[in-house]
Parts: C-alpha cells; sequence; structure tokens
C-alpha cells in the first residue's frame, strides 16, 4: 500500500494533534505514584484530552468485533500494550507502568507512549527503562530521507539485543495520520536495506517494545491486553516523527514544542 505524505494543511493538522497527544502524556506522568489506580489515571487521561479539544482515538477502536473500552491504554509490569485501565489494579512501588496516548484533533491522529516508574526501582529495570527510551532515539535518527523503513528496525533491534534484551515482534510501529495506523509498518526488527524507501512528508509512529525476557508474547482473554508469554518485565516508548529534509522531527513533544534530530 502507498505511504500517504503529508501536505503543508496535514502537517500543520498533525502538529497540532501529536502535540496535544504529548501534553496529555506529560500531564498523566507526575500522577503514576504508589496506591493509585489505573482507572484514576485513565479518568485523568480522559479529562485531560477533552480539555485540550480533542477525542481519544483508543477509545471505541475496533478489532475483529471488540471496542476498546477506555480511553488510554495503561500497561502495568509485564503487559506490553493494550492494557484496560481497572479500580482493581492498584499501582505500587517497584512498578513500571506503560501510558499510550493516542488522540483525533480536527480529523488527525497524535500517538505517543512513555513507561514510568513507580517509585523506586532496581538497576534491571531502570536499564532496560534506559534502553528502551534510547533504542527509540536511535530508531528516530535512522528515519532519514532515503533511508529504508528497515534502517528504522534494524537500528532498534541491534542496539536493545547488545544490551541483553529483546524486541516484541508481535506488534510494530506504523504510519499516523487521518487514522491511528496507516502504512508503513515499522518493525522492530529487520534488516538494514530493506522496506519501503523513506521520503519527506511522512509521519511515523516509531515505538519500540522492550521486554526483559524472550520477545514471545500472548493476549489475555480480554481480547486486548498483550503481555509478556514468560511473565518479564516490558518497556515502551513511543514518538510520533515527521520526515523531512533537515532529518526527523519529533512532533509528539508537549507545549508545543518539535526538536529535530540529527544523525
Amino acid at each position: 500500500m502507498t505511504i500517504p505524505i503529508k501536505n503543508k494543511v496535514g502537517v500543520a493538522k498533525m502538529r497540532e494533534a501529536c502535540a496535544i497527544a504529548a501534553t496529555v502524556l506529560d500531564q498523566l506522568k507526575p500522577l503514576v505514584r504508589p496506591g493509585t489506580t489505573t482507572q484514576d489515571l485513565e479518568e485523568a487521561g480522559r479529562d485531560f484530552i477533552a480539555r485540550l479539544g480533542a477525542r481519544s482515538a483508543c477509545y471505541g477502536y475496533q478489532h475483529g468485533s471488540r471496542r476498546y473500552p477506555a480511553h488510554t491504554c495503561i500497561s502495568v509490569n509485564d503487559e506490553v500494550v493494550h492494557g484496560i485501565p481497572s479500580f482493581r489494579r492498584i499501582l505500587r512501588e517497584g512498578d513500571i507502568v506503560s501510558l499510550d496516548i493516542v488522540v483525533w484533533h480536527d480529523g488527525y491522529v497524535g500517538d505517543n507512549a512513555f513507561t514510568v516508574p513507580v517509585g523506586p526501582t532496581t538497576p534491571v529495570i531502570e536499564k532496560l527503562l534506559r534502553v528502551t527510551r534510547e533504542s527509540l532515539d536511535h530508531g528516530i535518527r535512522a528515519a532519514q530521507i532515503g533511508n529504508r523503513i528497515g534502517d528504522i528496525a534494524n537500528a532498534i533491534q541491534a542496539y536493545v539485543e547488545a544490551n541483553g534484551f529483546s524486541v516484541v515482534r508481535d506488534m510494530v510501529g506504523h504510519g499516523v495520520g487521518v487514522s491511528m495506523h496507516e502504512p508503513p509498518e515499522i518493525p522492530n526488527f529487520g534488516r538494514k536495506g530493506t522496506g519501503d524507501r523513506i521520503k519527506p512528508g511522512m509521519t511515523l509512529a516509531i515505538e519500540p517494545m522492550v521486554n526483559l525476557g524472550g520477545y514471545k508474547t500472548k493476549t489475555l482473554s480480554d481480547g486486548w491486553t498483550v503481555v509478556t508469554a514468560d511473565g518479564s518485565p516490558s518497556a515502551h516508548f513511543e514518538h510520533t516523527v515527521l520526515t523531512t529534509e533537515a532529518g526527523p522531527e519529533i512532533l509528539t513533544l508537549p507545549r508545543r514544542t518539535t526538536a529535530t534530530v540529527t544523525p
């Protein structure tokens, strides 16, 4: 399928949607603390989205016969992605919480994620979070005009595996724009020089999902929550990026700011 290229109007609307998504995520991070429930975070996220004039792209999202029942995806510890918030899930010191915020605004989607520790954690979990976040930086740097999608995938995989962790293979990053999922798929593993050529005006959601243990996953009976098959902790970081001749521009930064990443 053809990868959508955003014109000036589309880019402007993507910037706004992504800034809103990033601002909501930034507002949620400080609320992650012991004793809070994931439903508390969901309700705060729902309200933040509404106050900024957007709506959740997750709420009601249909996969097969199921519709996602929440405005945010909140995944704890061994939950990789798509965790459903609940009053029964009470955060405890040492947990890690992945916040995934996707919003609609003026016909365009902003998508980002961040994994937050609940209070102090162990050195190995600190390393997992650091390496996952840094692997996102490596993937973004590879999103240069003339490169291929496989260059992004390989940059993430090589960095993660060199640090002793594994990348999830069942879920991938993706294009994003007028819908939550557009071409191309962006795996977090692969070979350099493969996949679609990167051109100016693409908007890409790059999102490494990294496990402390093996890369295999399974989906719980709710039909949404993806967990590590071996029960090991998982981290998830994501930015939406615009490809430009000057280098990849991160759109999902709060307070209407952007940044360009140079090689």
